[in-house]
């Protein structure tokens, strides 16, 4: 006997088989069960969530002469005849290739014959927004009143395309993606009966692959599991047969794209392609990784929502401490433009190579994210240089160098005792620089914990605005940037502890003095010559 996929070889024959889709097998069960059946359904999903499944099954279950339960028993002798696809009851009409009206002129036709045998006549008309506007008003009348005997089953992946008048003749029910877990689970079940051993990342990473579709999911098992016959699937074999990346790879070229490593990363990507990956996918799942590393910079509790082993997880919090969450989505951006170009790319390399060059060099790029990367660069290009010749001459506080704020900031201590002494700071500012700690002591959560590694500092120059800058060390204090709730608590512990309000600042240690935000062309440039002076900007019209 020739052998059947194993989308084909497992589809479910009742509806306890069916999986992510129990709000629809409850309510059609209970639908058989009460005898409350409707004459037009319209099944709307995804592709591969079980749609044509369910459909086959529910015209089982309304002609089973023997139900139990709302399930058809699969035994009596109309189950398997629409199992066999033998039975004159259950027609099924593949809309795209029958969309014309005299097609649907031939259903209205035949609907006026009752079923030889058996309770209903089902018609199931797969992707039904194919057809054409003169068969859909062809349509209406029959659908709108059939014979008692006859019920519509109209499946579609595109329900928006439905005229307004089908759609409010029919249940509709919309079927969900599957989830990984669900999906997961099910691929377990199947391989213990075909007797095939397999590692759990590997079936994970499939099931992630087959994005909540778990005829796709079915689909690559059974193209990984041909390649591999007889032996294990392995995560690696996985990767292998569909032509992805590990993500060991994606870390090791965002650490070259950091770095501005252009020619690293053209190399690490020249490795990938005589690999044969596919460009498309590479491109998907380096999106997907950069996805994953935002949540884990946007909240704490988004281990469940990455889906990824601790092992990667920890890779992924030491690569969050490394990018700033706008470097990231300049990053994503970019990617997703990619990947709606590559589709259609003669060559896709070189489309690949020129994202690749614009990751690494934002000087490339004209909008406000690259520019802001763009004006990180030059800081930090000229912090170390200033910071090599006070080391070469022996000069300035090594604490203060290459830090180009350290002129308008005075932190709290010993770094900004002589900015005090020339231009003193107001006392009550003094006061909670030298109170800080104890400040610090009356907060409570994962506030406490921010608060106690930023540092307080004010403006000497301009010592008058009475404004308390609290700088935090690293990204940890990015959320509580534009926290209203979190700037009142601290201006009132302030107030408690020196007994007058205070204006504070969040600001990041490498953005002193700058409120992060929206800058306009003035602001950026204004920006450029107080930071560097000499240096222009060009900007397009």
């Amino acid at each position: 006997m020739s052998y059947t996929a194993l989308y084909r070889k497992f589809r479910p024959s009742a509806f306890d088989e069916v999986k992510g889709q129990d709000h629809i097998v409850k309510t059609l069960k209970n639908q058989i069960k009460a005898d409350r059946l409707g004459h037009a359904y319209l099944f709307c999903g995804t592709r591969g969530t079980g749609k044509t499944s369910v459909a086959k099954i529910f015209a089982k279950a309304v002609n089973c002469e023997h139900p139990v339960d709302g399930n058809p028993c699969g035994e009596c002798a109309s189950c398997r005849a629409i199992a066999a696809g033998t039975s004159m009851n259950v027609i099924e009409i593949d809309a795209a290739s029958n969309n014309g009206v005299d097609n649907i002129r031939e259903i209205r036709e035949e609907v006026a014959y009752s079923p030889a045998e058996g309770r209903f006549k089902v018609y199931i008309i797969d992707e039904v927004h194919m057809l054409s506007l003169g068969a859909f008003n062809a349509l209406l009348k029959t659908l709108e009143e059939p014979p008692s005997y006859v019920i519509f089953i109209l499946a579609t992946t595109e329900a928006h395309k439905i005229p307004i008048t089908i759609l409010s003749r029919c249940q509709r029910y919309d079927f969900r993606r599957i989830g990984q877990d669900t999906i997961l689970a099910r691929l377990q079940e199947l391989l213990e009966k075909e007797q095939v051993e397999a590692e759990e990342k590997a079936l994970r990473y499939i099931a992630r692959k087959g994005d909540g579709s778990m005829r796709d999911s079915l689909s690559l098992l059974d193209q990984c599991i041909a390649f591999y016959l007889g032996e294990k699937l392995t995560y690696d074999r996985v990767l292998e047969v569909l032509g992805a990346v590990d993500t060991d790879v994606f870390s090791d070229l965002l650490r070259k794209i950091l770095r501005g490593e252009v020619s690293e990363a053209i190399r690490a990507l020249d490795a990938l392609i005589m690999q044969g990956r596919d460009l498309t996918q590479f491109v998907n799942d380096f999106t997907w990784y950069l996805r994953n590393l935002m949540l884990l910079k946007t909240s704490d509790d988004m281990e469940e929502t990455l889906d990824v082993s601790s092992e990667n997880l920890v890779q992924l919090r030491e690569e969050a401490a490394m990018i700033r969450s706008d470097t990231l989505m300049r990053y994503i951006r970019i990617l997703s433009e990619l990947s709606n170009s590559i589709r259609y790319a003669t060559n896709k390399r070189v489309q690949v190579e020129m994202a690749l060059i614009k990751l690494c060099h934002p000087e490339s790029e004209r909008d406000e994210l690259s520019l802001l990367e763009r004006i990180r660069k030059l800081e930090r290009a000229a912090e170390q240089g200033l910071l090599a010749a006070q080391s070469m001459a022996g000069q300035g506080n090594p604490e203060n160098a290459g830090n180009p704020s350290a002129s308008r900031m005075a932190p709290q201590g010993s770094a900004g005792a002589d900015l005090e002494k020339s231009s003193p700071a107001p006392e009550d500012l003094k006061k909670v620089c030298g109170m800080w700690k104890t400040i610090v002591g009356k907060a409570e959560g994962k506030f406490r914990v921010i608060l106690s590694s930023a540092v307080p500092k004010y403006n000497s120059q301009n010592a008058s605005d009475g404004k308390l800058y609290v700088v935090f060390a690293d990204f940890l204090g990015e959320p509580y940037l534009n926290d209203a709730q979190s700037k009142a608590e601290l201006e009132q512990l302030i107030a408690d502890q020196v007994g007058k309000q205070i204006e504070i600042k969040f600001v990041l240690a490498e953005d002193e003095g700058i409120q992060r935000g929206h800058l306009s062309t003035i602001e950026m440039d204004e920006l450029v010559h107080e930071r560097m002076p000499g240096i222009e900007i060009e900007y397009e019209d």
